[in-house]
């Protein structure tokens, strides 16, 4: 692979980021697709959906294509856990077989697994604490170097004031709206 040193190490994280996403869909359960979650538009059903449909965009990306995130995404009723990792297992592939600079950021994947990861976590009971605070880092430093009130769009609110006791993923979440 003949990417950067910095583009290593973010992979590294974005590695991390797929993991913990998988481990948060694995406590995604058919009595449960309907529970809001903080992310305003979607409910665990649709967030779940949308989480495992993610790698396979960002695949898409890599290759060069330009994929419709606003289209909906396939809808599945279980196995959301399953049907992810094997899309996270087809982007992680693609960034090792990587020869030169990467058509795009592996720190935009970081952020938008690690938001959506909290989101679902908070939906589902998951535990905070055993989400990894270096992906929520990283994906936080990304956020604020890129993300422009214009750019905010429907999905991330404006930035609110986290807890003075906020921990990394709830810093990411108040800066993407989400209240915590």
């Amino acid at each position: 692979m003949a990417t950067s040193t910095t583009t290593t190490d973010a992979v590294r994280v974005l590695v991390h980021a797929l993991d913990q996403a998988g481990d948060v869909l694995d406590h995604v359960y058919a009595d449960r697709v309907a529970n809001p979650t903080p992310c305003r538009e979607w409910d665990v059903g649709a967030l779940a959906d949308h989480l495992v449909h993610a790698p396979e965009l960002f695949l898409a990306m890599m290759r060069g294509e330009q994929p419709d995130w606003s289209a909906p995404t396939p809808h599945l009723t279980e196995g959301w856990a399953a049907a992810y990792r094997v899309h996270a297992d087809d982007l992680l592939h693609a960034w090792h077989e990587l020869d030169g600079e990467p058509p795009l950021p592996a720190e935009w994947q970081i952020a938008e697994l690690a938001i959506h990861a909290w989101d679902l976590a908070v939906a589902v009971g998951f535990p905070i604490d055993r989400l990894d605070p270096q992906v929520a880092e990283v994906g936080l430093g990304f956020l604020r170097e890129t993300m422009t009130p214009e750019r905010r769009g429907q999905w991330f609110g404006p930035e609110v004031e986290p807890p003075a006791d906020a921990g990394p993923y709830d810093a990411l979440a108040a800066f993407a709206g989400r209240q915590v």
